[in-house]
């Protein structure tokens, strides 16, 4: 089932074109990345879909109905700029953002004393925020966030200034917040996060969509049939073995082992690789090389700022 859908979406600052028809489909209880380099359209769709701001052009459903504003109550939001008052105690800004979503004050502060419990920050009920540091801060504002049981969460960049620790916190409460039924979608530079959380993604750069769908899917579509083979032997002896029929993009030493990565040309077969293989030493292991999602994001920006250069350059 969908829970939010975004279509056509265009939104425009002076002469300045942020979305131009942006579509994306969210899938109820599912991780969604919204992925792009800075000022690429991300921030603006979702303070669209925060109904901070109205599209010029196109229109978002939500939860089966066209989106209304009583709809912010079931959508949790963390910023990537965060905005806590620093001079307020950390309890009674918890207290008053949980009741802008519509709790009431007994049930606030029974379900923040559970989640402060939760991150051990019971210490710092009585704090003002000033006094803590950026990583306490964002604990903060993460569970003011989630502390309405939102359908729909909104992260944008939520590991930005934690430690690995606390990283890991994170991560798996958001997976914790899936499993009870929470819809997610998020924000971020990190693309091993991506790869670890997300299940779909769109990709938005200068303003429009480049790739979307299944993470594994995307992956498999951008393979461009490499091998990583693991080997005893001489590495010097394999490279002068293998033919112009393959192409070595890389040779590594790893735990004492011998690895290459070959990428097949023309049409031989995995076959004709190991047999060509076989005597220069002794095959370990073989896997298919897929691009990480870091690859994909990498290829496909340039591949769009290139044919953009090409547009402007014929245009001259």
């Amino acid at each position: 089932m969908e829970l939010l859908q975004v279509r056509n979406i265009v939104k425009k600052f002076s002469n300045h074109l942020a979305l131009d028809k942006v579509s994306l489909t969210v899938t109820e209880g599912s991780i969604y990345g919204l992925l792009g380099p800075n000022g690429a359209g991300k921030t603006t769709m979702i303070r669209i879909i925060n109904q901070i701001m109205a599209p010029d052009n196109g229109e978002i459903f939500f939860n089966n109905h066209k989106l209304k504003p009583d709809d912010v109550f079931q959508i949790g939001y963390l910023p990537e700029e965060r905005g806590l008052y620093r001079k307020m105690k950390v309890g009674d800004q918890a207290i008053y953002l949980a009741r802008l979503k519509g709790l009431s004050r007994t049930d606030a502060i029974s379900k923040l004393k559970k989640w402060f419990e939760k991150f051990e920050i019971q210490a710092w009920w009585n704090k003002k925020v000033e006094e803590l540091s950026k990583g306490m801060q964002q604990k903060v504002q993460f569970i003011t966030t989630v502390i309405h049981e939102p359908k729909l969460l909104i992260f944008d960049e939520p590991f930005s200034g934690f430690d690995p620790i606390n990283v890991n916190l994170i991560k798996q409460e958001i997976l914790k917040l899936k499993k009870k039924g929470a819809t997610i979608i998020f924000s971020t530079h990190n693309m091993e996060s991506v790869e670890e959380l997300c299940t779909h993604i769109t990709l938005i750069n200068e303003s429009v969509s480049l790739l979307e769908g299944p993470i594994e899917k995307i992956r498999r579509n951008y393979s461009s049939n490499e091998y990583e083979i693991g080997f005893s032997g001489n590495i010097n002896l394999l490279k002068a073995t293998l033919t112009t029929q393959y192409k070595i993009i890389d040779t590594r030493q790893r735990n004492g082992e011998s690895f290459i990565r070959v990428r097949i040309m023309d049409n031989i077969s995995t076959n004709d690789l190991l047999k060509s293989m076989l005597s220069s030493g002794n095959i370990i292991s073989f896997r298919e090389f897929i691009p990480s999602m870091k690859d994909v994001f990498i290829k496909v920006v340039e591949e769009a700022s290139k044919k953009a250069k090409n547009i402007v350059s014929q245009i001259d």
